[in-house]
């Protein structure tokens, strides 16, 4: 097939639409609703991806920490370092209160504060999973009566099940994924290196308006999941096994492609073959109402079949066949053995078994999958072939 060059890209962004302020405080208010059920009086949100998720502020971490209180009842109070508040006001759409502490301060004793005010001295307050030690320990001891639970309940409940404004963003992160695939795959030579090859997908990103790469492992080094700390130089008859991403407004595409250099042997097109029949096995086991745990089992029984494994033996596959995807490209929930929550409506996650031959190469096809009411949707078209790596 013919493949695109460089000079041929243009940007792919015209006409994205950013997540709204209305869906942001709908975000908060279902928040509210989960905080209820669960019985946590208020929850605290460091900054990165959850918080720009309620809020839709972007905040890196640091020692100096910035964060959302969310309480209950719908108050909504920003803890931030005094010198930052300039910058923190221009990002806030979602209203709130807005509290600084200066440099001389405690800002645990800030955020205490303030949930002394609300009355909750004593009460269930909710930690995002990513929150730091610090972090927490600061707040136990200025708060020794009030309990310190884990937010998941409001957190993953909210994040783990897209709207159809967050699968048209994923959706355009995965078109400009494969095109920048395109492109790549068509600039494969003898002898170009990996740093070569993540530098070219670098460039395709940047043309196509965005930010991404593509990662490549050459010959041997395909076998390992995540890849070598060897430099490989491709030559004739290797296996390249390709990973790559960008985000749109935030979120994340991922997409995996495997092709031969040159001519594929009998033994890497039989490889090829089983690994496309386990990505359509897993597919195929996505229905509503289906456990997460059946589509890893789905994949890895045409693995298993095949005389791999078993389990997570290698060769065979090694890892868990998909992650949920969204701000992070590593969210809940997991396609793995023992993950019974139930696919449902929305619900964004990767379609990825591998077969890892150690000395030899590695075949992984990873598309990710949305579901609807219907059953799942590919936000990318699988390969049809090891010889044609797109649809």
């Amino acid at each position: 097939m013919s493949y695109k060059k460089l000079s041929d890209l243009k940007p792919m962004t015209d006409g994205v639409t950013p997540i709204g302020v209305v869906e942001r405080q709908g975000r908060v208010e279902k928040a509210r609703r989960l905080m209820g059920q669960a019985g946590i009086d208020a929850v605290y949100i460091e900054g990165g991806k959850s918080l720009k998720y309620f809020t839709g502020i972007d905040w890196w971490l640091s020692e100096r920490p910035m964060a959302a209180l969310l309480s209950a009842r719908g108050d909504i109070v920003y803890i931030c370092p005094g010198f930052e508040e300039a910058r923190l006001r221009e990002q806030i759409t979602v209203a709130g209160d807005v509290r600084v502490w200066e440099e001389h301060e405690d800002p645990h004793g800030l955020t205490a504060g303030v949930l002394k005010d609300w009355g909750l001295s004593t009460g269930r307050i909710g930690l995002e999973e990513y929150s730091r030690f610090f972090v927490f320990d600061g707040l136990r001891k200025e708060l020794q009566q009030a309990s310190f639970v884990s937010a998941n309940p409001v957190t993953i409940p909210c994040r783990a099940y897209k709207s159809a404004a967050e699968i048209a963003l994923m959706q355009r992160a995965a078109d400009i994924t494969i095109e920048a695939y395109k492109v790549c795959v068509g600039m494969l030579r003898a002898g170009m290196s990996q740093a070569e090859f993540h530098a070219n997908s670098v460039a395709a990103n940047k043309a196509l308006g965005v930010q991404g790469g593509i990662g490549a492992e050459f010959g041997a080094s395909s076998a390992f999941p995540h890849g070598s700390k060897t430099m490989d130089f491709l030559k004739e008859g290797d296996v390249v096994l390709m990973d790559g991403s960008c985000t749109v407004d935030g979120y994340f595409s991922d997409i995996s492609r495997a092709v031969v250099f040159g001519t594929p042997t009998q033994r890497q097109r039989d490889v090829w073959d089983i690994e496309k029949r386990a990505q359509a096995a897993a597919f195929a086991a996505a229905q509503v109402g289906a456990p997460c745990e059946a589509v890893d089992a789905a994949a890895r029984k045409v693995i298993t079949d095949a005389g791999f494994g078993p389990d997570y033996k290698v060769p065979g596959l090694p890892h868990r066949t998909g992650h949920g995807i969204g701000l992070d490209i590593h969210e809940w929930h997991n396609m793995v053995r023992g993950e019974k929550t139930l696919l449902a409506p929305g619900m964004c996650f990767t379609d990825e078994p591998m077969i890892a031959i150690y000395g030899e190469f590695g075949i992984r096809l990873e598309d990710c999958v949305y579901m609807t009411p219907d059953g799942p949707r590919f936000f990318s078209q699988p390969s049809p072939d090891i010889e044609q790596p797109f649809a």
